[in-house]
């Protein structure tokens, strides 16, 4: 029997960038490792971290506002690799960047990718680098139902859907703070939790548009509609909390 020749095949990403040096000492920040590195004839730069490759060539005059290069990483758990990124991030920069580059999102449900978890960091050369839950077996296409997962029937969870999708998939967060913000105005029975949910999430895309002053409106309305919640909400909606507790430093330059 013939052996299977693309078992055992992997891909690299080779992405674009002005200057490798540049990317080289991005992701040694993050923890990565640089395993080669030239500049001629041609520059050229490749890091790692685990099983994780990324390769980088230069191409002069590249503007990061002009790349549209992307890849994506799976990893059995997006938390724990963001987290690790974030705190590298936070080291070099002394915040975690949303905005300019390099920017990062937080990981959260994609609709568009059956709900799995994702992130995207987005490399100071412009480059997005897509950070998704490995898919189980059987998730691949998207047909089997513990992978197409059911879209939640509440306005405001919904919004909170779309508004991910704008915002972390389509780099849009001028559009997803539109939508979250007119279905935040319409929820009059939303729950605690989605109401919790999503003020962290306008706060955070009020920051990624260049808008502290609606950021701090956002965090305000966040601090009244948080206090006295019970136990079990409040367990559920920890980190978005965290997470605001973050935003509102950065945003009052704490």
């Amino acid at each position: 029997m013939t052996s299977d020749p693309w078992q055992g095949a992997r891909t690299i990403p080779a992405l674009p960038c002005e200057d490798v040096d540049e990317l080289a000492d991005f992701w040694t920040a993050l923890g990565f490792d640089v395993t080669y590195r030239q500049l001629r004839p041609n520059p050229f730069v490749a890091v790692r971290r685990g099983s994780v490759e990324l390769q980088y060539f230069g191409l002069p005059g590249l503007a990061p506002q002009d790349s549209y290069s992307t890849c994506v990483v799976l990893v059995d758990d997006t938390v724990p690799v963001f987290e690790a990124l974030a705190a590298g991030l936070r080291a070099r920069y002394g915040r975690l960047p949303l905005d300019g580059f390099p920017r990062v999102t937080r990981p959260r449900r994609r609709a568009n990718a059956w709900r799995r978890t994702g992130f995207t960091l987005v490399d100071p050369a412009g480059n997005g680098v897509r950070f998704m839950r490995r898919p189980a077996a059987g998730q691949a296409d998207g047909t089997s139902p513990a992978t197409t997962g059911e879209r939640p029937t509440d306005p405001l969870a919904r919004a909170l859907d779309d508004a991910t999708v704008h915002a972390d998939s389509h780099d849009d967060p001028h559009q997803a703070h539109r939508i979250l913000a007119g279905a935040l105005r319409r929820a009059g029975d939303a729950s605690e939790a989605d109401r919790v949910h999503a003020l962290a999430f306008l706060a955070e895309l009020a920051v990624r548009t260049g808008d502290p002053d609606a950021a701090r409106g956002w965090l305000a309305e966040l601090e009244d509609a948080s206090a006295g919640l019970d136990e079990t909400v409040a367990r559920e909606v920890v980190d978005a909390l965290a997470h605001a507790d973050e935003l509102r430093r950065d945003v009052e330059g704490e």
